[in-house]
């Protein structure tokens, strides 16, 4: 089994403290080739991974592949949701990495840790993924908020990523790991991303809420009477 790569045995987590996020190429014309999850789930993923980010100060970059173009312009929700990231604009390379810039604004946030999604999976989250594992990052690499046109794609890119030493995750597992309890003042806004992760969970939410308003009106009126 490949071991996650520039770890030195220790667990393969998230630490908040050291995270920087890579979100590259969520753009309105390349989302219309995804083919291996819902274009709504894969955005709404994207969205989740930039507002996880403003909760816990991460830096964010973003950078788009000719967005004049077909490939479209980044979708607006993730700087609306992440207002303090960086946009790097590239001058027609595929690989992100591949850009000085790019690599500049990832090395000043000063992070060695990066959570990276992109859209194509199996090109514009792949390839700089791979590169920054060689630079001597930790990598994780988000499958649920990157989309390709296939589930083949999806699958053969996984199984490249994991031999490059990349740790793949899902987007609710990025929430736990940089959330790590319910007992912080954003709880609610933590329950808010979860929703758009798996929207049955705004149920579980409204019947919480309503429970402690309940709560609350029950605890008022014992304190009136007495």
């Amino acid at each position: 089994m490949t071991a996650p790569a520039n770890f030195n045995g220790q667990r393969p987590v998230i630490d908040p403290n050291d995270a920087a996020m890579l979100l590259i190429d969520h753009q309105s014309g390349l989302f219309q080739t995804v083919k291996d999850m819902e274009m709504t789930v894969l955005r709404n993923h994207a969205i989740a991974l930039a507002k996880m980010a403003t909760l816990c100060k991460i830096p964010v970059i973003t950078t788009a592949s000719v967005p004049q173009g077909p490939n479209g312009p980044l979708i607006p929700e993730i700087h609306e949701s992440a207002p303090h990231a960086t946009y790097v604009a590239r001058k027609g390379q595929i690989n992100a990495w591949d850009n000085p810039d790019f690599v500049a604004a990832v090395k000043a946030t000063g992070r060695k840790t990066l959570i990276i999604a992109g859209t194509i999976t199996s090109v514009c989250m792949a390839f700089p993924a791979i590169s920054a594992v060689q630079e001597g990052y930790k990598v994780f690499a988000v499958v649920d908020a990157s989309g390709t046109y296939s589930k083949m794609a999806q699958e053969i890119t996984l199984a490249r990523v994991v031999q490059a030493g990349v740790v793949p995750m899902d987007t609710a597992a990025v929430a736990s790991e940089l959330q790590q309890t319910w007992h912080r003042p954003d709880a609610q806004q933590w329950a808010e991303v979860y929703g758009m992760i798996f929207p049955p969970y705004r149920l579980l939410i409204e019947s919480y809420i309503k429970a402690q308003d309940v709560l609350k009106n029950n605890e008022k009126l014992d304190s009136e009477r007495a």
